[in-house]
C-alpha cells in the first residue's frame, strides 16, 4: 500500500473520530444516537462491508416513529453527499440497500419519498469521481452503478405497489398468479417493462469486474443477485400470464411485449459474467425464447387476417363500382319493377 493511501485512511479515522466526539458532545440525544449509528456502520477504515450488528443498529435507530425514521434517511444521506471516499460512499448505498431488503417499512416509506422533489436521480451520484488513486478511479465507477441499481429498485417498487423484497412479494406464487390474472394486459405490459429496465441497469455494471475481490464490492454483488432472482420470478409470472392471452392482445401490445422480451434477452451476456454462475433460471430464458416464438406466428396469422380483410373490402368496393345505377327521365332505378300506385277516392 503506497505511502499516500496510508496517509489518507489515517486521516480517515481521525475525521470518523472527530465526528463521533461531535455527536457524543451534541445536546440532540436522539439525533446524535443516529448519527454514532450511521458513523460506525460507514468508517473510512476499512474495505469490509460494514457488519451485521452495524447495520442493525441502523435500521434499530430509526424505527419506532416516523420523525425518527426521517432523520435517520437525512442522517445516511448527509453523510453519502458529504463524502469523496469511495469506501464510505459504498457503505452508506450498501446500509441503504439493507434498509432496501430488510422488513423496516417506516424507513423504507421514508427512503421512497426521499427527496419529494428528487425524482429517480434522488442519490444524486452520477457525477462521483474519487480519483485520489487507480483503485478509487474504478471503484467511482462501481458507486455510480450502484446508486442507479439502488434508484431503480425503488421506482419499480413504486410501478408494482410493493417492495420486491417486502413480505408481499415473497408471497406464495399462487397468491401472487391471483393478483396478477386480475390486472389489465397494458398493465402487465408496464410492469414487465419496468423490471426489464431494473435489469438493463443492473447488466450495466463497471467492466472491472475484478474488483469483486474486494470483500465490499463482492458482497454488493451478492445483494444485487437477490434482487436479481427476484426480479427473474416477478418477469416469469407476468409472461406466463400474457403467454395465455396471447390471442386477445393486440398488434401494438404483442410488439411491446417481443420489444421488452428482446431488452432483457440483450442482457443476458452481461448478467453471466457478473453472476458467474449464480442465477442462471435457464428455465426462464426457455420460457423467454418459446414465448418470443409465440409471438411471431401470432403476429403473422393476424397480419394475414388484416391482409384478407383489407382484399375482402377491396373487392366488394370493386363489385359496388359496377353495378349498373341507370335511373329513367322520371328518377326511377331500372334496377327495380316498377308499381303503379291507385289512389282510392272511395270513403
Amino acid at each position: 500500500m503506497g505511502r499516500l493511501k496510508q496517509l489518507r485512511i489515517f486521516n480517515g479515522v481521525l475525521k470518523d473520530k472527530a465526528s463521533l466526539i461531535k455527536t457524543t458532545l451534541s445536546t440532540k440525544r436522539q439525533t446524535s444516537f443516529i448519527r454514532r449509528a450511521i458513523l460506525r456502520a460507514t468508517t473510512h477504515s476499512s474495505s469490509s462491508p460494514p457488519s451485521s450488528n452495524r447495520i442493525d443498529a441502523v435500521i434499530a435507530s430509526g424505527n419506532g416513529s416516523r420523525p425518527r425514521a426521517c432523520t435517520c434517511i437525512h442522517a445516511i444521506m448527509d453523510r453519502l453527499h458529504g463524502t469523496r471516499d469511495t469506501f464510505v460512499a459504498l457503505k452508506c448505498l450498501y446500509t441503504i440497500h439493507n434498509i432496501i431488503t430488510k422488513d423496516s417499512f417506516i424507513l423504507r416509506d421514508q427512503l421512497s419519498i426521499f427527496p419529494t422533489f428528487g425524482g429517480r436521480n434522488f442519490l444524486n451520484l452520477s457525477e462521483f469521481h474519487d480519483d485520489s488513486d487507480p483503485e478509487s478511479w474504478e471503484l467511482s465507477a462501481w458507486i455510480r452503478w450502484y446508486a442507479t441499481v439502488l434508484e431503480q429498485n425503488l421506482t419499480v417498487s413504486r410501478v408494482l405497489g410493493y417492495h420486491l423484497s417486502s413480505s408481499d412479494s415473497k408471497k406464495n406464487d399462487k397468491d401472487k398468479e391471483e393478483k396478477i390474472f386480475a390486472l389489465l394486459s397494458s398493465d402487465l405490459l408496464i410492469e414487465i417493462d419496468a423490471l426489464v429496465g431494473f435489469v438493463q441497469e443492473i447488466s450495466n455494471v463497471p467492466n472491472s469486474l475484478h474488483l469483486q475481490r474486494n470483500n465490499l464490492v463482492y458482497e454488493i454483488v451478492r445483494l444485487v443477485s437477490e434482487d436479481y432472482r427476484l426480479i427473474q420470478r416477478e418477469i416469469s409470472l407476468r409472461v406466463v400470464e400474457l403467454d395465455e392471452r396471447m390471442t386477445s392482445l393486440g398488434v401494438d401490445q404483442l410488439t411491446l411485449l417481443m420489444s421488452a422480451l428482446k431488452k432483457f434477452e440483450d442482457c443476458k451476456e452481461r448478467l453471466s459474467l457478473l453472476f458467474v454462475n449464480r442465477k442462471k433460471n435457464d428455465g426462464l430464458w426457455h420460457l423467454i425464447g418459446e414465448t418470443k416464438m409465440k409471438i411471431e406466428t401470432t403476429m403473422n396469422k393476424k397480419a394475414e387476417e388484416m391482409a384478407l380483410v383489407r382484399i375482402i373490402k377491396r373487392d366488394e368496393t370493386r363489385e359496388w363500382g359496377r353495378q349498373p345505377f341507370r335511373f329513367t327521365s322520371d328518377g326511377s332505378w331500372l334496377g327495380l319493377d316498377r308499381v303503379s300506385l291507385t289512389v282510392s277516392t272511395v270513403r
